[in-house]
């Protein structure tokens, strides 16, 4: 995949967000928040380890702003 390409509008949580929960049984409910929560929780460690790189190169090469 190029990574110049501009995104898609739109992305995975905006179509998850459209999409009716109605035909999911309790058992398929709690699976579902089980993945998502495992997703969230790998975003937030992606935010982070990008966060620590952007400050050691600030720190390096002086912030740009």
């Amino acid at each position: 995949m190029d990574d110049d390409l501009p995104r898609p509008k739109g992305d995975a949580a905006a179509a998850l967000a459209k999409e009716s929960l109605d035909p999911y049984s309790l058992a398929e409910l709690e699976d579902r928040i089980d993945q998502l929560e495992a997703e969230i929780a790998r975003i937030k460690a992606h935010r982070d380890k990008a966060a620590a790189h952007r400050a050691v190169a600030d720190a390096l090469f002086g912030k740009s702003t």
